[in-house]
């Protein structure tokens, strides 16, 4: 079941994410921190109504941002849509013993499905250039790579930029 985050979840949701960084520094990835995702930031999202999480048996085994709000970090980006009516999505994460099982499909449906009821025009994200299964995951659902862009208290590497045009 997908839900809108409850500020009491934050504890969880955080408990979630340091468990995918945990995972993705295993392979190599050093993607996340103890900067980003932050509190704040999931914080902030409930506040907008824009985090959601994935329950099975009443536990969080994933969450997604979707946002209309665009990040400063996008704007020289050369978007194959104009800069109005875009959603973004952001802190996608599942469980490390989730994943593999279609759970971040399921949310990126639910975004999908959002987008397209709420008559947005495109679904823009980044992900990590030195993540190469979240670059297939997006490409096979027909998101077009773009250009790069930098989060430097992330990492020195590159984040790419795609769009799913609606």
């Amino acid at each position: 079941m997908i839900s809108c985050a409850k500020i009491l979840e934050i504890p969880d949701i955080l408990e979630l994410t340091k468990a995918c960084a945990k995972q993705m520094e295993k392979t190599g990835i050093f993607q996340w921190n103890e900067a980003y995702p932050s509190r704040a930031a999931f914080e902030k999202d409930i506040s907008r109504k824009e985090l959601f999480v994935l329950k099975s048996e009443n536990s969080i085994i994933g969450c997604i941002t979707i946002t209309s709000f665009m990040d400063d970090e996008y704007l020289p980006v050369k978007w194959l849509t104009p800069n109005e009516n875009n959603i973004y999505i952001h802190r996608l994460a599942i469980q490390p013993e989730y994943q593999g099982k279609g759970h971040a499909q399921q949310l990126m449906h639910f975004a999908e499905n959002f987008a397209r009821e709420n008559r947005y025009i495109s679904i823009r994200l980044d992900t990590f250039s030195q993540n190469k299964r979240n670059q297939k995951f997006y490409e096979q659902r027909g998101y077009q790579k773009l250009e790069n862009i930098y989060f430097p208290k992330q990492s020195d590497y590159p984040f790419y930029c795609y769009e799913l045009v609606l």
